[in-house]
C-alpha cells in the first residue's frame, strides 16, 4: 500500500497529561486473528505507513499475541503497545503480563489494562482488594513493565467504581453513538475520566447493534460480535460523533475492511451539525444498542 494513495496524515491527539501521543485510530488485535503470518505483517505496515503508531491486544484474542508480535517488531520502539489481563488475582495477572511480554517480544508495555471489567462483585471488587490485580499492574509500573495503567468496562458501574479506586492513566469504553443517544450509556463515565484526568479511549464506535438473529452479514464479519456499520455515509456519522467527544482515539473493529474504513473515515472529523446529529438519533432510536447489557 503505498502512501501515494493514501496522502492525508492520521491525526493525533495528547494521551491524557503523558505528553504521549496517540493516532485517533488505533489498530485492534484482532485484525491479526488467525491470519498467516506474512498477511500479519502486511496488516501492521500498512497501518504504520498509514500513520497508526496505537495498537490495542489481549490474550484473549484468539492467536492476535502470537500474530502482533513479530508484526510489530521491527516498528516497537516508535509505536504505543497497549495489552490486557482479564485475570483478577495478583498472582494470575502477573503471569499473564510475563506471557504478553513474551509473546509480544517486548520488554515493555506503554499501557497494561485490566480487561473487561463488568461485574462488581467478580470483576471490581476482586480485582481491587488486597491480593487482587491491580496490585501486580501497580508493581509492573514500578520496574518499569509498564508505562501507563487503564482498564476497559463494559458497564457504567464497574467503570466509575474503578476510577474512583485506583489513580489510572486511561479508561478505554464503549463511547458509540446508539448506546448514547438511544441509552444514555456512556456520558457519565466520559465526564467522570474527564474531571479525574484520565485519558479517554473508545471501543465500538463503529458498531451499530447487536446482531439481528440469522442475519446474513455475520458470515462476512465473523470478527464481530456486534452488527458493524458498514455503510461509509453512517459509518463517518458514528465515528465524528465518537471522536467529537473528549476523547484521544478509537480502538478499531476486528474486520481489516473495518479497520481501513475506520482509517479513511479518520481524515475528516468535522463536528456533526445538526441535521447530522438528528439522523444519528433518528437511526440509534431504531436500533439495539450493544450496550448495555441486559
Amino acid at each position: 500500500m503505498s502512501s501515494s494513495t493514501h496522502p492525508t496524515v492520521l491525526p493525533r491527539r495528547p494521551y491524557g497529561r503523558t505528553g504521549r501521543q496517540l493516532s485517533v485510530i488505533g489498530m485492534g488485535g484482532i485484525v491479526v486473528t488467525n491470519t498467516e503470518p506474512d498477511e500479519a505483517d502486511r496488516l501492521v505496515a500498512e497501518a504504520v505507513e498509514r500513520g497508526v503508531n496505537y495498537f490495542d491486544v489481549a490474550p484473549t484474542y484468539g492467536n492476535a499475541e502470537q500474530r502482533l508480535g513479530p508484526a510489530l517488531e521491527p516498528y516497537r520502539n516508535g509505536v504505543f503497545l497497549a495489552c490486557k489481563t482479564g485475570k483478577r488475582t495478583r498472582d494470575e495477572a502477573a503471569a499473564e503480563l510475563a506471557a504478553s511480554l513474551k509473546t509480544l517480544r517486548t520488554d515493555h508495555f506503554d499501557l497494561y489494562q485490566l480487561h473487561g471489567l463488568t461485574h462488581m462483585d467478580k470483576d471490581v471488587d476482586v480485582a481491587f482488594s488486597r491480593g487482587g490485580a491491580i496490585e501486580a499492574l501497580a508493581e509492573a509500573k514500578r520496574s518499569g513493565q509498564v508505562r501507563y495503567l487503564g482498564f476497559s468496562a463494559h458497564t457504567e458501574e464497574a467503570a466509575l467504581a474503578a476510577m474512583d479506586r485506583f489513580d489510572f492513566d486511561s479508561v478505554l469504553f464503549p463511547f458509540n453513538f446508539a448506546c448514547w443517544l438511544a441509552k444514555g450509556f456512556g456520558p457519565r463515565v466520559l465526564a467522570a475520566a474527564e474531571q479525574k484526568g484520565i485519558a479517554r479511549l473508545a471501543l465500538k464506535a463503529l458498531a451499530r447493534q447487536r446482531w439481528p438473529e440469522s442475519h446474513p452479514e455475520r458470515q462476512t464479519y465473523r470478527k464481530c460480535w456486534y452488527q458493524p456499520l458498514t455503510n461509509r455515509e453512517t459509518a463517518g456519522l458514528a465515528l465524528r460523533f465518537t471522536l467529537n467527544q473528549p476523547i484521544t482515539a478509537a480502538v478499531s473493529p476486528g474486520e481489516a475492511s473495518l479497520f481501513r474504513l475506520a482509517l479513511d473515515l479518520a481524515a475528516d472529523l468535522r463536528p456533526l451539525d445538526d441535521t447530522e446529529l438528528t439522523r444519528l438519533k433518528t437511526l440509534a432510536g431504531s436500533l439495539a444498542p450493544i450496550f448495555p447489557q441486559s
